[in-house]
């Protein structure tokens, strides 16, 4: 039976989990696969971290490079996650003719050609499943299931911390401060959150699923990026009114000679299969000229679940070894990432205004000037004291008029604050 050595560079969230899989699940993957995983190596800082693990013959160090220079490691896995020192151990590690496995979406996306040609430079393979969506393999999916296919459009809930968010204030009225709340004290954001709740963190696995899917290198500063801070009640209801649940979504898709790579919330038709992922779960629905419509669903965070897919890499590295190394990206040809201003769809508007006379046909005589049609109205009957919401749903449009037409509406004197401005998917 073919036996790999495994070294785990980092042993929080993930590589406890990893160690605990490699320790308890040990005879199942022999069993499934025929492999022998022996964890030989664990470095890590924290003392603290390590209790608790069965560690009994693994050899303990407090330094990545003493666990990269071990011979009998012959996978190292880099779970400590950020730029530096997780970039330098990986580089080191590629180049001692060590395979890697990482869960390091924010140094893919920002490092990703560096990493990739060092490890063909060195023959060996770098495997990143667990950096997407945790346990769901929409990796695997895009480089082998898919590999005949045309990507037509990629639309992924990728962050577990804002579907939840989103989830709670859909299902059960609250407003965006008091669920953020609830979800760092249940441990379902971090601390503090604004990589999840701005879009970072979305962006950064937008960024690897649109290189995978059109073979091009993508600047992750030529993503657009919105996060969730700005949604309200109010917006989330009046969405459930008209039929649509708002999620944020990572939208990658061809659009003639470029790509669009974007990451916002959105108004999902309630009858469409994203808008069934709840809480913290992940959903990616895939668009392909052969395959047609697939959706990959699970959890797309924790600890074990994300342990899952790095043990997963684990495995096809030692199923591999010997033959061709796989290649973690191909850069095929070069793709512009399409301006949002250039992008058209349908656009969900709420505004607030004073009880005057004429405001609605003000507003869509606007609209209109700049080429914007409006498809629903929704006006509902408030008390003399209070501001007016009125919610516009447009037909198809082109992005720069409506933001064009948007600044001159909220610039006029019965608009008490920014108008709410959110896509249709």
């Amino acid at each position: 039976m073919k036996e790999i050595g495994v070294g785990v560079i980092g042993a929080g969230t993930v590589g406890g989990g990893v160690i605990e899989i490699l320790s308890e699940n040990k005879t199942v993957i022999s069993e499934k696969t025929g492999i022998t995983l022996s964890l030989r190596h664990v470095a890590e800082l924290k003392d603290e971290l390590l209790q608790g693990l069965d560690l009994s013959g693994v050899t303990v160090s407090r330094d990545g490079a003493t666990l990269i220079a071990d011979p009998d490691v012959q996978v190292v896995c880099e779970l400590i996650g950020g730029l530096e020192p997780a970039r330098r151990f990986i580089l080191e590690a590629l180049r001692a003719g060590k395979h890697v496995v990482t869960a390091n979406k924010m140094l893919l996306a920002t490092h990703g050609p560096e990493l990739v040609e060092t490890a063909l430079e060195n023959g060996v393979e770098l495997r990143f499943e667990a950096a997407v969506a945790g346990a769901v393999p929409i990796i695997k999916a895009l480089r082998e299931s898919l590999a005949a296919n045309r990507i037509q459009g990629i639309y992924g809930i990728l962050n577990g911390t804002c579907n939840y968010i989103l989830s709670r204030m859909t299902y059960e009225g609250l407003e965006f401060e008091e669920t953020l709340n609830q979800a760092i004290e249940q441990g379902f954001a971090e601390t503090p959150p604004d990589l999840d709740i701005l879009g970072h963190d979305t962006a950064h696995k937008c960024q690897i699923l649109a290189s995978l899917a059109y073979s091009t290198r993508i600047d992750l500063e030529a993503i657009a990026v919105e996060g969730i801070t700005g949604i309200t009640h109010l917006d989330v209801a009046y969405a459930r009114e008209m039929g649509y649940i708002i999620k944020l979504l990572a939208i990658i898709r061809q659009a003639e000679d470029s790509i669009e790579a974007r990451v916002h919330p959105a108004l999902v038709p309630e009858s469409h299969l994203l808008a069934a992922v709840r809480n913290e779960f992940n959903g990616i629905y895939v668009e392909s000229d052969c395959a047609d419509a697939t959706l990959y669903y699970g959890r797309g965070a924790g600890r074990k679940p994300t342990a899952s897919a790095v043990v997963g890499d684990i495995v096809d590295i030692a199923r591999n070894k010997g033959c061709a190394p796989f290649k973690p990206f191909t850069y095929a040809r070069e793709i512009a990432i399409r301006d949002m201003g250039l992008t058209e769809g349908r656009y969900y508007l709420r505004l607030t205004t004073k009880d005057y006379p004429g405001v609605l046909g003000q507003v869509c005589s606007t609209l209109g000037n700049h080429g914007v049609s409006i498809a629903s109205c929704i006006q509902k009957n408030q008390s003399d004291q209070e501001p007016v919401h009125v919610v516009l749903m447009t037909h198809e449009t082109v992005e720069s008029h409506i933001r064009a037409a948007l600044k001159e509406i909220d610039s006029f004197d019965f608009v008490t604050e920014a108008t709410q401005f959110l896509r249709v998917f």
